[in-house]
């Protein structure tokens, strides 16, 4: 497999808020070989923790791209880019500010979806590609899909958004504030101004721990953990726990998941009206997929976006597949995905 790493600098990028942010970099992979008439390229979006690197060793997308996989980079050119406001090479708080040579910190703008996507379309136009077979991601990955296909219709040939959702619902905002309260109460945070000296390490620690609680279910932490113990007085799943909890600091930038998880808070495509009216003459084929175990994004959720989508005769195809791994199924169940994404994109053309 064809393998590059790099990263991209913009002179500046319009951003929602109304800010201009200026000398943006976004970190990016690419898999496999582009062809001759740039017709095979497909956009994979990540979801909130992950980052640029998906496919070979430690991708986080590993089990589905590669050679003979899911997306089969003997066959398609696949590309992914670490998310404006992120901590793996792209431009975030964790950033120097050129115009003051400190670290952003909380003084970096507020970020969105739609700006995540704005700055991978600048990408997409720099390689030379103007129409993606394919934009697909789980999760936030799957919100990014859906802007893609809302924002660029003529751009995307298909979108697959998996385990994900047009909005978040107050749950999905709970768990994110809770985690965004752990790591402010945290007395190294410093109000953002760590950079100097020791981070919000606890605080990030306790907020990835509760994360990653609402990516399982209860039957795959019985099967996982059930009651068992570690030591005399510790059981298996806190010591688990706070393994995720310890590995996660070594990789990720506290203000980044405060602004990451605001800008999934603050998704909601049906501010722009109507989620059916969005898809009106859109050309975009959709393959929406979803687990009847994940109870962070609930089936009902991409349900409603495939209502919203044969409302307006769009070509959508839904599966709902059974797992018990919970909302973490899109990232483990490898085989039954495969089968159906491998499918979907033999049958679609830039």
């Amino acid at each position: 497999m064809i393998t590059h790493a790099a990263t991209a600098t913009f002179d500046r990028v319009a951003l929602d808020c109304g800010t201009t942010l200026e000398n943006v970099d976004i970190a990016y992979e690419t898999y496999g070989e582009l062809n001759s008439a740039k017709s095979n390229a497909i956009l994979t979006l990540h979801a909130f923790s992950g980052d640029a690197h998906a496919a070979g060793e430690g991708g986080w997308w590993e089990k589905m791209i590669g050679p003979g996989k899911a997306f089969d980079t003997d066959r398609y050119f696949v590309i992914c880019s670490n998310v404006l406001g992120g901590c793996r090479g792209s431009t975030g708080p964790g950033s120097i500010n050129p115009k003051t040579g400190c670290p952003w910190g909380m003084r970096f703008p507020a970020v969105t979806i739609a700006d995540m996507v704005r700055l991978q379309k600048m990408l997409i136009d720099s390689l030379g590609i103007s129409r993606l077979l394919a934009v697909a991601g789980g999760s936030m990955g799957g919100m990014q899909a859906l802007e893609w296909a809302v924002s660029y219709p003529d751009q995307v040939a298909a979108a697959l958004p998996i385990a994900a959702t047009a909005r978040h619902s107050a749950q999905q905002i709970a768990f994110n504030e809770v985690g965004r309260q752990a790591i402010m109460a945290d007395p190294d945070w410093n109000h953002g101004d760590y950079y100097s000296g020791r981070p919000p390490a606890r605080g990030l620690a306790v907020a990835r721990m509760i994360g990653h609680i609402t990516y399982m279910s209860d039957e795959s932490m019985r099967q996982k953990f059930g009651r068992r113990l570690r030591a005399p007085d510790q059981f298996e799943v806190e010591s688990y726990l706070q393994y995720r909890g310890s590995r996660f600091v070594d990789r990720f930038d506290a203000n980044s998941y405060i602004y990451i998880t605001r800008a999934m808070d603050s998704f909601d495509l049906t501010e722009r009206g109507a989620l059916s009216s969005l898809f009106d003459g859109i050309k975009t084929r959709f393959l929406v997929i979803s687990f009847t175990s994940d109870w962070l994004y609930p089936s009902y959720q991409s349900q409603e976006i495939v209502s919203a989508l044969r409302s307006r005769n769009c070509d959508v195809a839904y599966c709902n597949l059974e797992s018990h791994y919970g909302h973490d199924a899109f990232l483990v169940e490898a085989e039954e995905q495969t089968a159906l994404i491998r499918g979907f994109l033999t049958s679609t053309h830039a």
